[in-house]
């Protein structure tokens, strides 16, 4: 992999993204397939006079840990993980999978217990990165596992995460400024709006934003980005939404679903695909509540890959995630799940603010 790309990517993430000062301890995770790009973030981030560390997973260590930890390790909370969301300054996440699909057949009581045992640290990351006392930054590296879920080659898709970052610009910091200049606009719009619809040929549903916040994420926070997005007012969510692009989560791919809501609560589910996990998924506490809105503004980005981190910014889509709601939007719903769908609106789609036309066809018309 080009050795010049990944310096380029190192300084983006540690100056951009995290804005890492000296004397600031970053914490980064990811697997040993990202070896490349972490050496590169701990060479730049030393450099600049922080302090670093690092946790990278080898393959099969998640199914290996649930087939063999007693109680004891499933209550067990990561102690560097731990350390890291209660007082480090900056935390980069690189996503790098061996398998997407490898931990499909884990131990639902083990996988429930270790599930409710990490939500402290859940808990904590949510609410220090709301205000900004821990900076993060999810990214991807290209891998193997994630370019075959996005039908690609390695080199096809290497060049597809690289370019949805502008790495091949020469200055791609500079850029993500203008990016947040223009969302800035619509985030400005939005927040003097109350009521929110979204509507196109197989959804019509409604939220109250009143009182919320909506975010302009830029890149600061998701690399890459290109979104705005906002936290209903819980109980104010009703109408049926379909979503048209397939999700994967924890493995397990679902598709087609379109859910029925009424006062929040998400009363029906369907799935053309995956309706058994949906089910089960759905069936965890706070999951049957709607924890963010959003609206992708990324054009760069037009294809769908299976990979949230890009899927949900595509420009000309929106997207609503059950569980887990984001504090810095005002949001209130508390799960540990967090779980991003998205639907096309392109075609016949359209956002009113207010009752006011303001989306149409998949683009912004003020």
């Amino acid at each position: 992999m080009n050795n010049a790309i990944l310096e380029k990517y190192a300084q983006l993430l540690v100056d951009y993204c995290v804005e890492l000062k000296a004397g600031e301890k970053l914490f980064v995770r990811s697997t040993m397939l990202a070896e490349p790009l972490v050496k590169e973030i701990y060479r730049y981030a030393l450099r600049k006079g922080g302090i670093v560390e690092y946790d990278l997973a080898f393959q099969g260590r998640n199914k290996i840990f649930h087939q063999e930890a007693g109680e004891a390790a499933l209550k067990h909370l990561p102690t560097l993980q731990a350390e890291a969301m209660r007082h480090f300054d900056a935390y980069i996440f690189i996503r790098a999978p061996y398998n997407l699909m490898g931990d499909q057949d884990l131990n639902k009581e083990k996988s429930a217990l270790r599930r409710a045992s990490m939500q402290p640290i859940n808990d904590l990351y949510f609410e220090r990165t709301a205000d900004r006392s821990l900076k993060r930054s999810l990214c991807q590296y290209p891998t193997s596992a994630s370019a075959q879920v996005a039908r690609m080659s390695l080199e096809e898709y290497s060049q597809f995460v690289f370019n949805a970052c502008y790495l091949y610009e020469d200055e791609p910091a500079k850029h993500w400024k203008e990016v947040g200049k223009k969302q800035q606009k619509i985030v400005d719009f939005l927040n003097s709006k109350s009521i929110i619809r979204y509507k196109n040929e197989r959804s019509d549903i409604q939220f109250s934003v009143k009182g919320r916040t909506w975010i302009n994420s830029d890149g600061k926070t998701n690399m890459p980005s290109g979104e705005v997005f906002s936290a209903p007012v819980e109980d104010s969510v009703n109408g049926i939404i379909y979503f048209s692009y397939p999700s994967i989560y924890s493995g397990y791919e679902v598709s087609g679903i379109e859910l029925t809501v009424k006062d929040g609560k998400i009363i029906q589910a369907k799935a053309e695909k995956g309706q058994e996990f949906l089910d089960k998924i759905l069936k965890i506490e706070g999951a049957n509540y709607f924890g963010e809105v959003a609206i992708g503004t990324n054009y760069q980005i037009q294809r769908a890959t299976g990979n949230i981190l890009f899927d949900e910014k595509i420009g000309g889509t929106i997207h609503m995630a059950v569980g887990q709601s984001y504090l810095q939007a005002g949001g209130k719903n508390k799960s540990v799940i967090h779980w991003d769908m998205i639907t096309d609106m392109k075609k016949e789609g359209a956002i009113y603010a207010d009752g006011e036309l303001i989306y149409e066809n998949g683009q912004f018309i003020f």
